[in-house]
């Protein structure tokens, strides 16, 4: 591996701005990257790598004339980032982890690429991910499982799998997520990386291809915090063309990214979520750092929000509900796979059965079971209560606290196929993540240290929470505990 694919983005930014590096150089060596670790990492479900050469030498041509004139340049130009295989990507083949979708090529491109297109960036491909993002492991992939770069006899968490093992094997400098109950946070985790789930509605949703549409956030994944600011910058804002797009103004995250006085942070400590059964080396290592807050002046104050612990069972009610509708339009009619049948229904029940994995089913099922008629009240309008105490429990508590800080994940990486035979314990990975989703706040996880399990070391992410639009607050705090923790070395 190249020097160069060890610099985070920011540097490597730095250097083609200066003229050290050429974007084509930059952008042959990830692609180096990806050829010779894919066979064993599955990041990626496609590369595209004459499309990247040509946006890099596009993109040294405009930072050429850019200097001529005097004008700046875009602010991801000439990066090689890559792109969660949810984000409809024009003239590239965009599946969302699904054989139904397996020669799904969009005429259109989502709002988030288009963004990181119009900054300068370079597209090395398609990121590997479960299927319509259901799943916190990768193993629901009809495209093999991505795997963990600390060890690839584990899995990189989900559903934003591809995305996270890509980020951690130096296979690209950054790459979009989506996080519907800790798709970004868990993996991000899992994989010792950064990863940012911004506000319901900060990014636009334009172009994703939908699994629970009040629940979806786009988001970024990166290696140090500035990275993750610098890609939201890029990625946030307000979109017509999504309904639920948020008018608020983006704030400069980048800007004001050291200017947080860790004396003083008022930083509260959730009982529900230091519960018995999480591993009590995860437990060790989120509490190492909180004392390390502590010793900088911050102050520590224990919270309660007592709807956790029906906060996992409320979501798998509304999100495969939602999920049952958006996944109707799969119906080997308009686009996607089609499997021939002898009359209409049977062409629709052929075409689904074929196309969809085990997890749509399962999901599909529950969903429109607590929607059915004589269920719904029971099931999924509970369900949203328990959402409306959660908005309300962690609006009392940043009352008392500036940010609310917990394990990302209870366990850390596990074994390929070790949970794959029971969904359940599949479920109960998020179980610290999803409360953020159900109630649209922000969240970011940091590596916050190492553990050893069956002889292997394996990173611990640091959850941070911050109130509804404080992205700002989440990324400081995030960025003090770079500076607190000290250097973190990936796996090379």
């Amino acid at each position: 591996m190249t020097e160069m694919l060890r610099w985070s983005a920011s540097e490597a930014l730095a250097k083609l701005a200066n003229g050290e590096v050429s974007s084509v150089e930059l952008t042959k060596a990830v692609l180096a990257r990806v050829e010779g670790r894919n066979a064993e990492i599955n990041a990626y479900i496609t590369v595209s790598g004459e499309r990247a050469l040509a946006m890099a030498a596009a993109s040294d041509a405009r930072r050429k004339a850019a200097k001529l004139s005097g004008k700046a340049a875009g602010a991801l130009e000439g990066l090689p980032i890559a792109v969660k295989d949810l984000y409809c990507t024009a003239g590239i083949r965009t599946t969302a982890g699904s054989k139904i979708l397996d020669n799904f090529v969009p005429a259109y491109e989502s709002t988030v690429s288009g963004k990181l297109w119009d900054a300068g960036a370079v597209c090395v491909g398609k990121l590997n991910m479960d299927e319509f993002a259901m799943g916190g492991s990768g193993e629901n992939s009809a495209y093999g499982v991505a795997r963990n770069p600390w060890d690839t006899t584990r899995v990189p968490g989900g559903s934003s799998s591809g995305s996270s093992a890509a980020v951690a094997d130096f296979q690209c400098f950054m790459a979009t997520g989506s996080d519907t109950g800790g798709s970004i946070r868990q993996p991000a985790s899992m994989t010792g990386i950064v990863g940012i789930k911004p506000t319901y509605g900060r990014c636009s949703r334009y172009g994703m291809v939908a699994f629970a549409s009040s629940l979806d956030q786009a988001g970024a994944m990166a290696r140090t915090v500035e990275d993750a600011a610098r890609m939201m910058q890029v990625i946030a804002g307000h979109d017509p063309k999504d309904s639920t797009s948020s008018p608020q103004a983006v704030p400069d995250w980048l800007g004001g990214l050291d200017g947080l006085n860790v004396k003083g942070l008022r930083i509260g400590l959730p009982k529900e979520y230091f519960i018995d059964g999480m591993d009590a080396r995860v437990r060790g290592v989120i509490m190492d750092a909180v004392k390390k807050f502590e010793a900088a002046g911050a102050v520590v104050k224990e919270i309660r929000l007592p709807s956790t612990e029906f906060a996992l069972a409320a979501y798998y009610i509304v999100a495969p509900a939602e999920a049952a509708s958006n996944l109707a339009r799969y119906d080997g009619m308009r686009y996607g796979l089609r499997v021939e049948g002898k009359n209409l229904l049977e062409t629709y029940i052929k075409s689904r059965s074929a196309g969809f994995g085990d997890e749509p089913k399962r999901r599909i099922m529950v969903g429109n079971y607590v929607l059915s008629s004589g269920y719904y009240d029971a099931y999924y309008h509970k369900a949203m209560q328990v959402r409306t105490l959660l908005v309300r429990e962690f609006a009392a508590a940043f009352e008392q606290v500036d940010v609310i800080m917990t394990p990302t994940a209870p366990n850390p990486a596990f074994k390929i196929g070790e949970k794959v035979s029971d969904p359940v314990a599949l479920y109960l990975e998020d179980a610290f993540t999803v409360t953020v989703n159900m109630a649209g706040l922000p969240g970011i996880s940091v590596p916050a240290g190492v553990v050893e399990d069956r002889g292997v070391k394996l990173p611990v992410g640091l959850q941070i929470i911050g109130r509804h639009w404080d992205e700002a607050g989440i990324l400081r705090v995030g960025r003090a505990w770079e500076k607190l923790r000290g250097e973190w070395s990936p796996p090379q």
